[in-house]
């Protein structure tokens, strides 16, 4: 990371860009639980299908946390990046 506010080349963001949305936005209670239930959802699937079966994929929610979806296994399913990554946001 650059010093003196410059932009790091590799950084589309300046470094008070940064610092400003982790201690904002990022800290926003409804943001950390939602976080909070993915990095569980894949920890759930880790444990019944195995750490081999899951990586380089995405665990994905087939009805989304941000509109009430639920980590219940039925609501849960192993897609690649590209597929669960993928979708028209429209």
């Amino acid at each position: 990371m650059a010093t003196g506010g410059r932009r790091d080349p590799s950084s589309h963001r300046t470094p008070a860009q940064i610092k400003k949305m982790d201690r904002g936005y990022n800290h926003r209670p409804d943001i950390v639980k939602d976080r909070a239930q993915r990095n569980q959802a894949r920890t759930v699937m880790r444990k019944e299908l195995g750490a081999k079966a899951i990586a380089g994929k995405d665990i994905d929610h087939k009805k989304m946390v941000k509109d009430g979806g639920s980590n219940a296994r039925s609501n849960l399913r192993v897609r690649s990046q590209h597929a669960n990554r993928g979708w028209n946001r429209k």
